[in-house]
C-alpha cells in the first residue's frame, strides 16, 4: 500500500484524487474562506505588543497570529492547509491587498518555517516577519508597494508537533523534535527526481498538506527556513549517484538560484562572510555565503527540488543560525540579521517576465500552457488565469525591454489552435481548442511581436589604455551576471593584462562547459583586434536576453576576451600605420609572438612578464580552442608556424584537418577573406586558398603562442590576421565590424564540434581529473579537466577514443563526430584494485574508521580543483620581509618556541665550524614525541650561504603555520597529522660572509673551511677523501635517523625543481616517483612550472619541460645532501630553486614567498600520499625492521610500532616485505594523485622453509639421519666393547701422571694429533694371538 501512495505521489493528474479525501478538512485558500476555529479574523483579539524575548508554543502562535489577522483584515487572512499527526493546525497568514478573493496580476510567495521542529528561529521570525509587514503597510513605501503587489503567504511552522518536544538552548538536536510525531523527516519525505522514497503517507500528513498547497497556489519564488548553520542553499539537493557530499548538482536555472541565494546572504551580515564559525563545525565555510545543496551534503526528498521540479516554483533553503533551538535572549539579535534579507529576498518575485497566455480567436485564457525559456531547459505553466511569471536574471530583463532592473517585463501570448490534416472520415471542428490544450512556445519569439534584431554596437574609436579600462570596468559593472572582468598579470610599464569572462557562470568552470578564448593586440600596433574584442564584448552583453543565437553561446560557453596583450607597445603606436614597426614590439622591445617556448629551435630572448602571465593564464584554465588576433593580412594561420629546418614549407600538425576546418570556418563568413587575395596593393603576389594558410608555409616564426597552445595545453589556436592595415584610421572602424561580426561568432560555434564527455570512477562516480583522451591514428592526446570533463575537437568522422589515467584499466569506446554539433561521450573506468600476488599477506584488510575516511575526503578536497588555492587565500598573514643573520635567526626560532610551546620543538643537530648552532624546529601536535605512524617531512635550506632566500622561505613557512594552527581547520589538520621538520640554515658561517643584491657572487657559498658542503655526504668510507664537516655531520646524523618520508632542499640560482641523482647514475631507480615529487612542487609554482630556466646573470638559458630536471642534468657531483638522503636515508629528496638570483634585494621576499606558499603546502599535502602500512606478525606483535622492496628496488625499513610509509608517483606498483625467520609477502598496490595513502597491514607467516626446502621436509630427513646415525654409532660401541673386553689384560695404561702426559705433548708438538692419540695407548703383547693364548692357559 505504501508503494502505491507513493506512486500518486509522483504522478501529478492522481494528486488530486489522492487528496480529495480530506478536502473536507482542509479550508479551501482559493475561496479564501474557513471555519470559525480557523479564521483568526472572525474573532478578534486584542493586539499584543511583541517583546522578542519569548518563543511562540502552539497555543500563543495560534493566539498571536489570530490576533495580528483580526487587527488587519483587510490584508490579512489567516487559514490552515491541514493538520499534524496530532491534530495541530498548519497555519498559514496570507498577507496581500485584499486577501479574501483570489484574481491575476500578483505574483505568488511563500516563506515556509520550522519544518525541523527543533529548527525555531525561523518560526519566530517569521511571526515578526507577518507582525512587520502588516504594521508597516501604509506607513512605509517599500512595505505598501510589495504587499499590495505580492501575494504573500507565510507559515511559521510545519512542524507543530516537533517544536512542541524540543527543549530550548539545545543547539545541536540531541533532545529530539526534529522529526513530525511518527518521527519521520518532513524534509526526506517530498518525491524524488533521483529515487523512489518509500513513505506511507499517513506518516506524513504535514508534507501532504503542503504536496497540495504547492500545486494549487502555482507559487513563484519562496524560501524554506532552518537551523543549524549559516548559509543559503540551492537546488538539487541530491544527485543521482547520491554522494554524501561534494557532488555539484547543477539545475537548469543554476545561475538564476545563484543569484537568488547571494541576495539573501548579502544582506545578512554574517551569512555574507561565508565563515558561520559554529562550534560543532569551526573548518565550515561557505564562499559567497551559498552553497549548492547536493554538494554540501546530499538530501533526498527535500521539499526546495520539489518545488522546483513540480510547483512552478523556485525555493531555497537559509539556514538562519549555529544553534538549532537558541535562548529567547537571542531572537532580538537573529531578527534584526534577518529582517532586510527577508524582505529582498521577497521583492525578487518581481524580477523576470510575466505575461498572459489567451486563445487567438476569442482571448479565453489558457491555463497550463507551457512558458519555455530559449536555452533553459525548464519549463513552466500559466495559472488558471492564463497567466505566468517567470524569475529570470536582472541583465535578462534589461536587455528585453530596457527597463529597470527589478521589475519584471510583461510579454503577453496569443496562442491560434492547431489544425491538422484531416484523415478519412474525420472531421475538424473549427472552433478553438480546449483550455487544456499546451503550446509551447519560446520567450524570445512572441508570436505577437516582431522578430527583435540584435543590438549593434555603438562605440567605433580608438581605445588607449586608459579609455580600455574604463570601458571594460562598465561593462563588468553593468551586467554582473554574466561578465566578470579580472587581470592575469601585468606588462613591462605595469598595465593589467585584462581579460573579460562572459558567460551564465563567469566566474568560474562549469562542468561540461567548453573555455574558449579571444586574445588580441599582441602586436601592439595591430589594432584591429582590440576594437573587435570591445565591440563583441557590447555586443555579447546587450544582447544577451534577446538575440537566441547569443543566449545560447553565453549559456553554453565561457568566454574570454583579452583585448590586449601588448598594451605598452598600443601607447606608442601611431594611428594610420600600414606596415610599420613602431609599438609591435613590448616595452623591452620583443616580439611577444617570438617569445614562447618552441618545438624547433630554443628561444633565447628572456621570457617577457606578458609572455610569463599568459602562459601562467593558459595553464590555469582547461582551454578549448582560441584565436589570436593579428593584423597586415587578411587570412587564418594554423599550426605549426615552423619546421625543424627552418625553411617556409608546410609543417603539419597532427590535427592538420580539424585545424584547417577550424580556420575556413572563419574565413567563409569572411567574403573578402575567403577570395584569398587580401591585400593586392601592398602584397600583388601573395594569395591563400580560401583564405587559409598552413603558418610554416607562409614564413617560420619560432616562439610562437598558437603552436605553444597545441603543444602544451588543450587548447586548438589559430592566428586570425584581421586586415592589410595595422593601424587603420578609427573612420574605417564600423567597417571592420561588419566583415568580421559572423565570424567572430561563427568561430566560437565551433568549440561545440567534436567530442566531449566526463570521465568518471565507475564504482563511486567520483571524476577522473588528468586522464588521458586518446584518439587512433592521431597522435595528440588531452586530459581532463580537474572536474573530469573534456572537449576533443575533431572534423566528422568515425574514432576510437581511449580514456586512461594513472590507478586505472583503459576504456577504448567509438565515436562518431556529427557533420554539425558535438557527440557526447562519457568513460566510466574501473579502478586496479590493490590485489596480492603470489603469497598473499593472510591477516585482514585494514578498515577504516570515519576519521580516517574524512582525512581521506580532506586530502582529496586539498588535491582537486581549487583547494589549495582557496586555502592559501584564506590564510593570508600580515608578513614583514627581512633578511637575518645568524644571532636574528636564531631569536626568530625561539620566539616560535616561546609563543607556540604546544606544537613547537627546537633542537641542537651540532655546530658549525665557527660554532654557529646548526638549529631543527619540529612542528607538530606533538613535538619531540616519537609518532610513528605519521608522516615527517624536512624542509631544509642555507646549505649555500650565498643563497639565503630558502632560508627567510623557511621562516615565514614555519610562522605561517604557527599562526594558523587552530584558525585554520585545513592548516590546523596538517599539522596534526604530520611531523613537521626544518632546518632553516645548514651552512651559518656561508651565510655572515654573503652579501645582499649578488647574484652570482660564489662568497659565502661554502663553509668557513672553503667546503661546499653539497659535495660532503658520503656514506661509504671507502668515497670519503677527508673526515666530513661538522655541519655535514650534523645534517647526516638526522638523515640516518630514519623515518622521513619526503625532504624538500631550498637553493638558488635558477628556476627549477630538480630530483636525484647529482652523481651520474644511469638509470635512476624510482626515477617515476622522483621526478614526480618534483612534478607536484612546480605545478604548484606560478613561473616555475612554465620551464622557463632563462638566467641570463648566470648562463643558464632554455626551456626545462614542466620545470623539472634529473640533477644530474643540470650540475653532475658526487656528495649531494639529496643522493645521501635517496641512499642511506632511503627517503627521496628534491631539491627547489627558487629564482635565478642567489641573493635577491629584499624586496622581492615578498614576491617570493607569495610565489612559493602554494608549492610548499602542495608537499605536506603530498607527504600523505603514496603507501602506508603497518607490518605484524600472526599474534598482532609488530616487526620493527622490516624491509619493504617497492616495485623490486627502492627499500624502505619498518619503524616503531612496525609502521612503514614510501611516496609514490600515481600508478600500480609492487611492494614486498621481507623479514628475517618469516615468509616473504608480495601484494601490489594502487596509488593515486589525489588521495591519501590507505593504510595496509602485512602480516607475516613464521618461515617454513630451511634451504629452499619444506620445512617438514628437512625435519623429517634430519631426524631420520640421526637415528640412522645412534644405530650405527651402538653398533659401532657394541663391536668395540667386545673387543676390549677380550683385549683389556694386554693394555695398561702408558702414562699414569700429568707431568709426564704434557711432556709428551710438548715432545710431539710437531705432529699431528693422531701421534699423540696413537702414543696414548700402547699394546704390549706379542700379538693378539698370543694373548688368547695365554688366557686360556
Amino acid at each position: 500500500m505504501a508503494h502505491s501512495r507513493n506512486h500518486l505521489l509522483a504522478t501529478p493528474k492522481l494528486r488530486v484524487s489522492l487528496f480529495a479525501l480530506i478536502s473536507l478538512v482542509v479550508v479551501s485558500l482559493e475561496r479564501g474562506d474557513a471555519t470559525p476555529q480557523q479564521r483568526g479574523n472572525i474573532t478578534p483579539i486584542s493586539e499584543e505588543v511583541e517583546t522578542y524575548d519569548k518563543y511562540y508554543n502552539y497555543v500563543q502562535l495560534t493566539r498571536r497570529l489570530r490576533s495580528l489577522a483580526g487587527k488587519y483584515p483587510h490584508i490579512a487572512n489567516l487559514s490552515s492547509i491541514g493538520q499534524s499527526v496530532e491534530g495541530r493546525e498548519l497555519w498559514v497568514m496570507r498577507i496581500t491587498k485584499e486577501p479574501g478573493t483570489e484574481a491575476p496580476g500578483k505574483p505568488k510567495f511563500k516563506y515556509v518555517g520550522n519544518m525541523h521542529g527543533d529548527e525555531t528561529i525561523s518560526r519566530q521570525v517569521l511571526v515578526y516577519l507577518v507582525e512587520y509587514l502588516l504594521s508597516k503597510y501604509g506607513q512605509e513605501p517599500r512595505i505598501t508597494e510589495l504587499v499590495s503587489t505580492t501575494d504573500i503567504y507565510i507559515m511559521p511552522s510545519m512542524n507543530p508537533d516537533g517544536f512542541e518536544r524540543s527543549i530550548e538552548g539545545d543547539c545541536i538536536g540531541e533532545a529530539g523534535g526534529r522529526q513530525n510525531a511518527r518521527n519521520m523527516d518532513l524534509n526526506r519525505n517530498f518525491p524524488d527526481q533521483f529515487g523512489q522514497i518509500d513513505v506511507n503517507p499517513d506518516d506524513v500528513p504535514e508534507v501532504r498538506a503542503v504536496i497540495k498547497w504547492i500545486l494549487e497556489k502555482k507559487f513563484v519564488l519562496s524560501g524554506n527556513l532552518h537551523g543549524g548553520t549559516v548559509v543559503a542553499s540551492y537546488p538539487f539537493d541530491d544527485s543521482a549517484t547520491h554522494e554524501s557530499r561534494g557532488h555539484y548538482s547543477r539545475s537548469d536555472d543554476d545561475s538564476l538560484f545563484r543569484y537568488l541565494a547571494r541576495v539573501y546572504a548579502q544582506n545578512h551580515p554574517t551569512m555574507k562572510t561565508g565563515q558561520p564559525n559554529c562550534p560543532d563545525t569551526p573548518e565550515e565555510t561557505f564562499k559567497d555565503g551559498i552553497t549548492n545543496g547536493a554538494q554540501w551534503y546530499d538530501v533526498p526528498g527535500g521539499m526546495q527540488d520539489y518545488n522546483y521540479l513540480h510547483g512552478n516554483c523556485l525555493e531555497i533553503t537559509m539556514e538562519l543560525s549555529c544553534c538549532k533551538y537558541p535562548r529567547a535572549s537571542e531572537l532580538q539579535k537573529e531578527w534584526d540579521l534577518n529582517r532586510e534579507s527577508l524582505l529582498a529576498y521577497v521583492e525578487k518575485v518581481h524580477i523576470g517576465v510575466r505575461g498572459y497566455v489567451r486563445e487567438a480567436i476569442n482571448g479565453t485564457a489558457l491555463p497550463d500552457a507551457s512558458i519555455v525559456v530559449a536555452g533553459i531547459k525548464h519549463d513552466l505553466t500559466t495559472g488558471q488565469y492564463g497567466d505566468y511569471y517567470r524569475l529570470l536574471l536582472p541583465v535578462v530583463i534589461i536587455t528585453i525591454n530596457s527597463m529597470l532592473e527589478g521589475k519584471a517585463t510583461e510579454l503577453n501570448f496569443t496562442l491560434a489552435p492547431v489544425v491538422s490534416k484531416p484523415s478519412d472520415n474525420v472531421t475538424v471542428p473549427s472552433s478553438p481548442m480546449p483550455s487544456a490544450t499546451t503550446a509551447t512556445t519560446p520567450l524570445s519569439s512572441s508570436m505577437s511581436q516582431p522578430q527583435q534584431q540584435p543590438i549593434q554596437p555603438q562605440e567605433f574609436r580608438h581605445h588607449n589604455y586608459a579609455d580600455m579600462e574604463l570601458f571594460l570596468r562598465r561593462y563588468d559593472s553593468e551586467f554582473p551576471s554574466i561578465a566578470h572582468l579580472h587581470s592575469v598579470g601585468r606588462s613591462v610599464e605595469g598595465r593589467e593584462l585584462y581579460v573579460m569572462a562572459i558567460s551564465d557562470n563567469p566566474a568560474e568552470h562549469e562542468q561540461g562547459e567548453p573555455e574558449f578564448k579571444y586574445v588580441a593586440n599582441m602586436h601592439g600596433n595591430e589594432v584591429v583586434g582590440r576594437e573587435l574584442m570591445l565591440n563583441l564584448i557590447e555586443y555579447l552583453c546587450r544582447n544577451y536576453g534577446t538575440d537566441p543565437e547569443v543566449t545560447w553561446l553565453v549559456n553554453n560557453t565561457r568566454i574570454h576576451i583579452m583585448p590586449s596583450m601588448n598594451p605598452d607597445g598600443y601607447e606608442v603606436a601611431k594611428e594610420g600605420d600600414v606596415k610599420g614597426y613602431k609599438g609591435r614590439n613590448n616595452s623591452n622591445n620583443f616580439d611577444l609572438n617570438r617569445n614562447f617556448p618552441d618545438q624547433f629551435a630554443t628561444i633565447t630572448e628572456p621570457r617577457q612578464p606578458e609572455t610569463m602571465a599568459v602562459m601562467n593564464w593558459l595553464r590555469s584554465i582547461p582551454f578549448v580552442l582560441s584565436a589570436n588576433l593579428h593584423g597586415g593580412s587578411l587570412v587564418v594561420n594554423y599550426p605549426y608556424d615552423d619546421d625543424k629546418e627552418g625553411i617556409t614549407q608546410y609543417s603539419q600538425s597532427p590535427d592538420d584537418k580539424i585545424f584547417q576546418q577550424l580556420a575556413r570556418a572563419y574565413s567563409q563568413e569572411n567574403p573578402l577573406m575567403h577570395n584569398g587575395h587580401p591585400c593586392e596593393d601592398l602584397y600583388p603576389d601573395e594569395y591563400f586558398q580560401d583564405g587559409i594558410t598552413n603558418g610554416a608555409n607562409w614564413y617560420n616564426v619560432p616562439g610562437g603562442m598558437q603552436d605553444w597552445n597545441y603543444l602544451n595545453t588543450n587548447c586548438f589556436e589559430v592566428t586570425i590576421e584581421l586586415g592589410c592595415v595595422k593601424y587603420p584610421l578609427a573612420k574605417d572602424l564600423p567597417k571592420y565590424w561588419e566583415q568580421n561580426q559572423r565570424a567572430l561568432l561563427q568561430f566560437i560555434h565551433q568549440v561545440h564540434t567534436g567530442v566531449k564527455g566526463i570521465v568518471t570512477d565507475i564504482k563511486d562516480g567520483t571524476v577522473i581529473p588528468n586522464a588521458t583522451i586518446s584518439v587512433d591514428k592521431i597522435e595528440h592526446n588531452i586530459t581532463t579537466a580537474q572536474t573530469g570533463d573534456y572537449w576533443r575537437l575533431l572534423v566528422p568522422g568515425t574514432y576510437i577514443l581511449t580514456a586512461s589515467a594513472r590507478g586505472y584499466t583503459p576504456v577504448k569506446l567509438y565515436a562518431t563526430v556529427p557533420k554539425e554539433g558535438v557527440e557526447v561521450v562519457n568513460f566510466k573506468l574501473t579502478r586496479i584494485h590493490s590485489e596480492p600476488k603470489g603469497q598473499s599477506p593472510k591477516g585482514p584488510p585494514a578498515t577504516q574508521d570515519p576519521s580516517e575516511e574524512e582525512f581521506q575526503s580532506f586530502i582529496k578536497d586539498l588535491s582537486l580543483g581549487t583547494g589549495l588555492d582557496e586555502l592559501v587565500r584564506s590564510t593570508a598573514t600580515e608578513s614583514s620581509f627581512r633578511y637575518r643573520r645568524y644571532i636574528e635567526l636564531a631569536k626568530s626560532l625561539r620566539g616560535l618556541t616561546l609563543n607556540f610551546p604546544k606544537i613547537t620543538s627546537l633542537r641542537s643537530l651540532g655546530q658549525s665550524v665557527e660554532f654557529r648552532t646548526i638549529w631543527a624546529l619540529e612542528i607538530s601536535n606533538n613535538p619531540g614525541e616519537p609518532e610513528p605512524s605519521e608522516p615527517k617531512i624536512r624542509f631544509v635550506a642555507g646549505i649555500h650561504g650565498n643563497a639565503p632566500v630558502g632560508t627567510e622561505l623557511l621562516l615565514e613557512f614555519a610562522t605561517f603555520l604557527c599562526i594558523n594552527y587552530g584558525k585554520s581547520p585545513a592548516i590546523t589538520r596538517l599539522i596534526n597529522e604530520t611531523r613537521i621538520i626544518i632546518l632553516p640554515s645548514i651552512n651559518p658561517d656561508g651565510r655572515e660572509l654573503a652579501k645582499e643584491k649578488q647574484c652570482t657572487s660564489m662568497v659565502g657559498m661554502t663553509n668557513a673551511h672553503g667546503k661546499d658542503l653539497d659535495t660532503d655526504f658520503f656514506g661509504n668510507a671507502s668515497q670519503r677523501v677527508v673526515e666530513a664537516q661538522p655541519e655535514t655531520r650534523a645534517v647526516m646524523d638526522l638523515i640516518l635517523e630514519r623515518g622521513f618520508t619526503l625532504s624538500v632542499a631550498l637553493d638558488g640560482g635558477s628556476l627549477l625543481a630538480t630530483y636525484p641523482y647529482d652523481k651520474p647514475v644511469q638509470p635512476v631507480e624510482n626515477e617515476g616517483t622522483l621526478k614526480y615529487l618534483a612534478n607536484v612542487y612546480a605545478s604548484n609554482h606560478p613561473k616555475m612550472h612554465l620551464g622557463d630556466t632563462g638566467c641570463p646573470n648566470n648562463g643558464q638559458m632554455g626551456n626545462i619541460p614542466d620545470g623539472v630536471l634529473r640533477a644530474a642534468e643540470r650540475q653532475s657531483h658526487m656528495g649531494s645532501m639529496k643522493d645521501f638522503s635517496v641512499d642511506f636515508g632511503h627517503c627521496p629528496e628534491i631539491t627547489v630553486y627558487t629564482g635565478c638570483c642567489l641573493f635577491p634585494p629584499v624586496e622581492q621576499l615578498a614576491t617570493l614567498w607569495a610565489e612559493n606558499k602554494k608549492a610548499l603546502l602542495s608537499m605536506l599535502v603530498e607527504v600523505h600520499k603514496g603507501v602506508r602500512g603497518v607490518v605484524r606478525d600472526k599474534s598482532g606483535k609488530p616487526i620493527v625492521g622490516a624491509m619493504i622492496v617497492l616495485n623490486g628496488g627502492v627499500r624502505v625499513f619498518t619503524t616503531k610500532g612496525g609502521y612503514f610509509h614510501a611516496l609514490l608517483a600515481p600508478g600500480n606498483h609492487n611492494i614486498e616485505a621481507v623479514a628475517d625467520g618469516y615468509q616473504q609477502q608480495r601484494q601490489e598496490v594502487v596509488v593515486s594523485s589525489y588521495e591519501a595513502a590507505s593504510s595496509i597491514v602485512i602480516e607475516f607467516d613464521m618461515d617454513n622453509s630451511i634451504f629452499g626446502l619444506p620445512r617438514e621436509f628437512v625435519v623429517a630427513t634430519a631426524a631420520a639421519s640421526m637415528t640412522a646415525l645412534v644405530v650405527t654409532a651402538c653398533i659401532i660401541w657394541c663391536v668395540c666393547s667386545a673387543k676390549s673386553n677380550r683385549q683389556k689384560d694386554g693394555f695398561h695404561r702408558l702414562r699414569q701422571h700429568r707431568d709426564d702426559y704434557e711432556d709428551e705433548i710438548r715432545l710431539t708438538s710437531m705432529g699431528s694429533k693422531k701421534s699423540l692419540l696413537a702414543h696414548e695407548f700402547q699394546d704390549e703383547s706379542e700379538s693378539d694371538e698370543e694373548t688368547l693364548y695365554a688366557n686360556k692357559l
